[in-house]
């Protein structure tokens, strides 16, 4: 580690116990004394800094006092929800009740196989299946995951790949919800499962053409980066596994892939700020990679082939991105020649490669829009969506020879819907929607876009959605969500069980916060490192503008958002905690100087870009002033949810435990706070199809308590 740590005794003397008559008491249902965690102070020395950690002994997962304190916890969330279980399994029976147990997703073709996932009826898990050349044919399974999970709290299969001659799949398999999978292999002819066995990997395997030999991505066991690419020759020992690139860089991560033309092997590098690839033929498994351009700071790029050229997305001189082209055999930058443009009001996200199109998945005004170019004579259009506020993204499109676009679309009032598109007649046939079982109407709910404004004068928008009827009285019961960070945009799309709230009368708004890219790459920029106090500020003048226009107020007002959500949730209830009745803070990432000056775990170097490295005293002082944990005081606080898992391998799970236990010592208020530990699972939750359900039922139900009126 690169902190100064100051070697001395802690402050106060190792009683070594938790204060067990608060333990004993929250096992109780009639005490709702919550539990108290001792105070063990740490000094950690930094930039001439002394900072006292009271509770830095929450970190150790193994240590029997850590797990009883994180069951005193639950138990005490246990007693003072006891008056609301009723309505818990009423709220998880309605969400599970509007989901059709037998289903299946619509099969898509590659290599003359027919793939497709379908649920049976009372399962948790998934059965992947395929079909030889039509639908009519018979029914391959290729992992029925109800019958692997057995005997397993927790269980996921990943990253299933098919070998090029349609005979071995490569699967990567979690039983602990590390995100630490393990691959094997299973010989789809004689449903065998091979002895190899390839550990700590991401989960993914990509072939090379001999249908023998697997390239995978290797992590780091203590802090999981993706450190690694290795070449593995089926039959053999993991342990005689090659090593084909090293990543030495531990601000960036590796991965592997193949082209979609199946011809090019391709491993990249990034980090929050730059990129490389290099690529080696399918063919030759044991040649040599070669760089497509070296790395330069602040220079992104990807890579697809297609024909003669790579086409390459990029930020080269275009801060929205542009596509370039460039012959397979001169790669370096030089040599790149542009296809689409840089254009200021719109962010390029992806493309997609056809014979006869190429398509383009772009963001403007806060929307995707799918462009479709012809290659013949450069014609194009816009596929056209119908609604105001939506999502929608290419989905799988494994095959060349088409004139059919797959691609997903959902809106707040439209369930998830999978579309061919005709790029040749302009035909959009709807393969599949969402059914949502009950007596769902998509046209009881009302969802539009509705603009705040930040005090730099930047229009905040927020998409917002409430069951018809509604009155702007002021007093709805309102949950605003948020996220805001590493440019990921959260899109406003279906979820059926937030169905659950707005027919009780809620209203649910997204805040789409500076740090995601909903305006394009700009947006994110100005809400990280030393402009992170823009997302926080952004998520205020939100909850704002609905109290101004008569939505909600702050007595009905909630907010919500998960990792570094969790960490927006914190920042803001230290800012403004006047704003919200409660919050939910679900796997929160508030412990975030510590964090990011342990580089001895998870997504701390790769994302000094993110957050700022906090060993240069400009962006430790930075962080110092709007870390949650840092910055609790004596004040109120509104009534607070926060979650966690055991086993979180994105957020420890100490960083919310010593969240609330410094919460616990420091509010002046008598308002709810409660801790959640799943003792079973990670950053994700529960890996069943309908276990999951059963947190978002709870946290439904914190808010429903809350609103007195429901219960």
């Amino acid at each position: 580690m690169k902190i100064i740590t100051a070697a001395l005794p802690v402050i106060f003397p190792l009683t070594g116990l938790l204060t067990l008559m608060s333990m004993q008491s929250c096992n109780r249902t009639d005490q709702m004394e919550p539990p108290i965690a001792d105070k063990r102070p740490r000094e950690l020395t930094i930039h001439g800094d002394t900072r006292v950690d009271p509770y830095y002994w929450l970190r150790e997962r193994n240590d029997p006092e850590v797990i009883a304190y994180l069951e005193a916890e639950n138990a005490y969330r246990e007693a003072v929800m006891k008056d609301t279980e009723a309505l818990e399994e009423k709220l998880y029976e309605e969400m599970v009740g509007r989901i059709k147990q037998e289903d299946e997703s619509v099969p898509y073709l590659d290599n003359g196989y027919y793939y497709y996932v379908r649920y049976e009826e009372g399962k948790e898990y998934p059965v992947f299946c395929r079909k030889k050349g039509t639908l009519e044919a018979g029914e391959e399974v290729m992992a029925d995951v109800n019958e692997m999970a057995e005997g397993h709290d927790y269980f996921q299969v990943s990253g299933i790949s098919v070998s090029p001659d349609n005979r071995y799949a490569a699967m990567g398999i979690d039983t602990v919800s590390r995100r630490k999978y393990t691959i094997r292999i299973k010989d789809l002819e004689t449903g065998e499962m091979l002895a190899d066995e390839i550990p700590v990997t991401t989960g993914r395997g990509v072939w090379a053409n001999d249908s023998k030999t697997l390239f995978y991505t290797k992590k780091d066991d203590l802090t999981l980066r993706s450190h690694a690419i290795f070449r593995h020759m089926m039959g053999t020992d993991a342990s005689a596994d090659v090593m084909v690139y090293e990543e030495t860089d531990d601000t960036f991560g590796t991965y592997v892939t193949k082209s979609k033309s199946k011809k090019y092997i391709v491993i990249g590098s990034s980090s929050t700020l730059t990129s490389e690839c290099r690529v080696m033929p399918a063919d030759e498994p044991v040649g040599e990679f070669r760089v497509i351009h070296p790395r330069e700071r602040g220079l992104e790029y990807s890579v697809e082939h297609f024909g003669d050229h790579f086409y390459i997305v990029t930020n080269l001189e275009a801060v929205n991105f542009r596509l370039m082209k460039t012959p397979v055999e001169r790669t370096g930058k030089e040599y790149w020649e542009e296809v689409i443009g840089h254009r200021e009001e719109v962010f390029l996200e992806g493309i997609e490669l056809f014979r006869d199109y190429l398509v383009v998945e772009e963001r403007k005004e806060g929307l995707i829009n799918l462009r479709v170019i012809r290659w013949e004579d450069g014609s194009e259009h816009y596929v056209d969506m119908g609604e105001e506020v939506y999502t929608a993204g290419i989905s799988v499109n494994p095959e060349f020879d088409t004139g059919l676009l797959r691609y997903g679309y959902s809106s707040m009032t439209t369930p998830v819907s999978t579309y061919d598109y005709n790029m040749d007649t302009r035909e959009k046939i709807l393969m599949k929607q969402q059914e949502v079982l009950g007596d769902f109407d998509p046209s009881d709910y009302e969802a539009k876009r509705i603009y705040a404004t930040a005090d730099d004068g930047k229009k905040i928008p927020m998409s917002i959605v409430y069951r018809k009827g509604m009155v702007l009285n002021g007093s709805n019961p309102t949950l605003l969500y948020g996220y805001g960070s590493y440019g990921i945009t959260q899109d406003p799309g279906f979820n059926s069980s937030r169905l659950s709230l707005l027919d009780r009368g809620f209203v649910f708004a997204m805040a789409h916060i500076r740090g995601s890219q909903v305006y394009g790459r700009p947006w994110y920029e100005d809400g990280k490192l030393l402009k992170k106090m823009n997302t926080f500020t952004d998520f205020i003048d939100c909850a704002e503008h609905l109290v101004r226009a008569q939505y909600t107020n702050p007595e009905h007002l909630y907010a919500m958002g998960g990792s570094a959500g969790g960490l927006l949730i914190g920042a803001v209830i230290n800012l403004r905690p006047d704003l919200f009745n409660g919050v939910i803070a679900a796997v929160p990432f508030v412990d975030v100087v510590t964090t990011m000056l342990d580089d001895d775990i998870p997504l701390t170097t790769s994302e000094y870009d993110e957050w700022g490295n906090p060993n240069q005293e400009a962006y430790y002082r930075y962080m110092l002033s709007y870390s949650p944990y840092d910055n609790v005081k004596p004040q109120e606080y509104p009534n607070m949810l926060v979650t966690t898992g055991l086993h979180d391998s994105q957020v420890q799970f100490w960083e919310p435990a010593k969240w609330v236990a410094k919460l616990r010592d420091m509010k002046t208020d008598d308002n709810l706070l409660l801790l959640y530990c799943n003792m079973d699972t990670g950053h994700g939750g529960a890996s069943g199809r309908f276990e999951r359900y059963r947190e978002t039922a709870m946290e439904y139900t914190f808010l429903l308590k809350l609103e007195e009126r429901y219960l």
